[in-house]
């Protein structure tokens, strides 16, 4: 089922599909829901329930002129979208700076959270935001020719072309810049004491070949951070479209300590 809800004046787009066990899964910049669309099928063919939205000011997602679209805001709409879905417990599973949000919401409610997997993701205030920087520059008068360097720098594959259609014209740069600019690095500063302390069950999977968030100067800080293992992926950054069946794996390996 694809569904829209609307939680403190914001408008969520989203893809709910299964049963069993929920799992959220959260996408980063400049991603869309469909950033999982390889991953969520075989999950709910496994027996879980999948929910996928689009980020607040993401892909088809909404929120009014003048409304903050952060990632600790990000955390607090989520939350408020499983009351409405009337979830008391997932599972997390988040990517690039949607794992930002993921850590905020487990170090805020920890009680909420059954699993957390954090996959090519942020440590502490590393965010990688010089990859992000000339989006951030983008003048908005020409925010309908953001769309053609986006897809210069990043469409190396047909499903990543897809997903950044979402950005497409000036309404689509627009959203871009918007979102960019509203990225606050600062807001996981210390978030890894709380998330150590909540002691929610976490895996961290990485991309091998990841250009922006490197396993080398993020991903074996964070695992090693987190005391946990790090999955490494044969993939590039957006490993959900680049390896799925890798990804899929290692979350299944991981999500049988829930059933």
């Amino acid at each position: 089922m694809a569904g829209i809800v609307r939680v403190n004046g914001v408008q969520i787009s989203l893809d709910d599909h299964g049963s069993g066990i929920p799992i959220l899964l959260l996408h980063g910049f400049p991603a869309t829901r469909f950033l999982w669309s390889r991953v969520a099928p075989p999950l709910v063919e496994a027996g879980y329930r999948v929910i996928v939205p689009d980020l607040v000011g993401y892909g088809d997602s909404e929120a009014p002129a003048g409304v903050r679209i952060d990632m600790a805001s990000q955390a607090i709409w989520m939350l408020a979208l499983l009351d409405e879905l009337s979830l008391s417990r997932v599972i997390v599973v988040a990517h690039d700076v949607g794992t930002a949000a993921a850590q905020l919401l487990v170090a805020g409610s920890p009680e909420r959270v059954r699993g957390l997997a954090l996959l090519d993701g942020v440590y502490a205030d590393d965010w990688a935001m010089e990859a992000i920087s000339s989006i951030q520059a983008w003048d908005p008068a020409n925010a309908r020719r953001l769309f053609a360097v986006l897809k210069r720098r990043l469409a190396k594959s047909d499903a990543l072309l897809e997903m950044l259609t979402a950005y497409e014209g000036e309404a689509g740069g627009l959203r871009l810049i918007r979102a960019a600019r509203d990225l606050d690095p600062r807001q996981t500063l210390g978030t890894l004491d709380r998330l150590r302390a909540a002691g929610v069950p976490t895996a961290v999977l990485w991309g091998e070949r990841d250009e922006y968030l490197s396993i080398e100067r993020v991903g074996k800080r964070l695992a090693q951070a987190l005391s946990v293992p790090l999955v490494k992926l044969p993939g590039a950054h957006f490993t959900p479209l680049d390896c799925p069946a890798e990804v899929v794996a290692a979350l299944r390996e991981f999500l049988r300590t829930f059933r």
